[in-house]
């Protein structure tokens, strides 16, 4: 049952954090497209004014030197260079004599940017090209083609990008009064930083999931293991509380049918199983009470109102009413008890803690032992110790002492007529007002029970 409740917490988890993963990234990656292409288009339109300006001005007219990379159709009278292996790549002697690169000569489009225009007439046949770079005039042609094909399927756009040997160029087409002039840049560089983004974000989500896996199964394992445990304490609770309950049962049937098997003799003669009856039935009484008040307790229903009281006035008012108890017991009671000590909380039911303890301290110790209270302040904590000489506690018991039902002996237990309740109870208390309640032994010597309040 728990393994499948951790399954489902994991599954859950994981596609919670995939799906807000996957969102973020979508996010990150639009936000990064617009970026590339809002800068792809500014870098275009700049291209295309230029060659609007300086070319068609005739600032530098077609053919002259320096455009080496010019390539017509074969009308234009230009000499074009033929170098497949040139596109993309600037000449030797780095994009212009002037040293400042391209960018500063005005008959030259940005250096930042590698581009190349054609200009067609109106039936989309090249009529002149411009290039800073050496290129093949099928390349022009071929460069063209795609443009036409995305003009086909894209429904007539004026812009768009394609691949072509292993680059990415965009474009522009401006018409003309003569035809069409189609700019076009490289931005291979762009498109690598979307791929590259897709790839990063594909391997660190993955080894993003495998951390989540592992840390989410860790935490769900720590997280279900509370719940478990609370599970197997219910389960002993139930098994504990239906043990109690057999017993005086069993009892009261028992004496029961023994007064019907006897039903024609007097209640003075049947006054023994009437006793036992009764006997049994305030033990059990007194067993559903205790069970209701820890339920309050549990449940944070207790309607008690803390304020600050006096704490040696409450250890002195219990040690009092079980004077007479321990007196006939011949147990010495010896206590140490500093005045007017104050503590927030209940008084009531610290007054039920120290009871408990002190009845506990009393029924277990040794004929003719002895008990010893104190109470004193440490720092800011008010410390009450209650101790007695006897058996005391195995060090494999001191742990689960306060658990309900749990008793190190049940026979003696059963003989004081406990429940294996009162620890429980006291323990229950003591948490409510945020204070500590332990126990130390030394086997054979006694044990002591301490409670430290604030």
């Amino acid at each position: 049952m728990f393994k499948k409740l951790r399954n489902r917490f994991l599954i859950v988890n994981l596609v919670s954090i995939s799906i807000m993963m996957l969102v973020a990234f979508a996010m990150i990656y639009t936000i990064t497209y617009q970026n590339v292409q809002r800068e792809t288009n500014m870098e275009l339109y700049k291209v295309s004014d230029f060659y609007h300006g300086p070319y068609n001005s005739s600032k530098m007219p077609r053919g002259e030197e320096g455009f080496s990379g010019v390539a017509g159709s074969g009308t234009s009278g230009t000499s074009g260079a033929s170098n497949a292996s040139g596109i993309g790549s600037p000449p030797a002697d780095g994009l212009g004599e002037n040293g400042g690169g391209l960018g500063e000569d005005p008959n030259s489009p940005p250096a930042r940017s590698v581009s190349f225009m054609i200009q067609t007439d109106n039936d989309w046949k090249i009529t002149n090209t411009h290039s800073r770079f050496d290129m093949d005039a099928t390349f022009y042609e071929e460069a063209l083609g795609k443009v036409d094909q995305d003009k086909l399927s894209g429904g007539n756009r004026q812009t768009g990008q394609f691949a072509l040997d292993s680059t990415e160029w965009a474009y522009v087409i401006n018409p003309s009064s003569d035809g069409y002039m189609v700019v076009f840049i490289d931005v291979t560089a762009q498109q690598g930083i979307l791929t590259n983004l897709i790839y990063t974000f594909a391997v660190v989500g993955l080894a993003m999931l495998i951390v989540i896996y592992f840390l989410s199964r860790y935490f769900a394992n720590r997280s279900i293991k509370p719940v478990r445990e609370a599970f197997e304490k219910q389960k002993q609770f139930i098994a504990d509380a239906s043990h109690e309950l057999k017993t005086p049962l069993a009892i009261i049937n028992t004496n029961a049918d023994v007064l019907l098997a006897n039903s024609d003799d007097t209640i003075e003669h049947q006054a023994k199983w009437l006793h036992y009856i009764k006997s049994e039935t305030e033990r059990m009484s007194k067993l559903t009470s205790s069970l209701l008040y820890l339920t309050e307790i549990d449940d944070s229903r207790s309607t008690m109102i803390h304020a600050k009281f006096n704490m040696s006035d409450a250890v002195e008012t219990i040690i009092l009413t079980m004077e007479a108890m321990i007196f006939e017991k011949s147990i010495s009671l010896d206590y140490s008890i500093e005045p007017e000590l104050m503590v927030h909380g209940n008084n009531e039911q610290i007054k039920q803690v120290i009871l408990i303890l002190l009845d506990n301290a009393v029924k277990y110790a040794k004929s003719k032992g002895a008990v010893n209270v104190t109470l004193k302040k440490q720092n800011n904590e008010v410390v009450l110790a209650v101790s007695n000489t006897g058996e005391g506690i195995a060090p494999e018991h001191l742990d689960r002492i306060f658990d309900r039902f749990y008793r190190t002996d049940s026979s003696r237990a059963r003989q004081h007529g406990g429940h294996g309740l009162g620890l429980a109870i006291a323990r229950s208390i003591v948490d409510q007002h945020k204070g500590q309640i332990y126990a130390r032994s030394v086997v054979g010597e006694g044990a002591t029970f301490y409670v430290r309040l604030t």
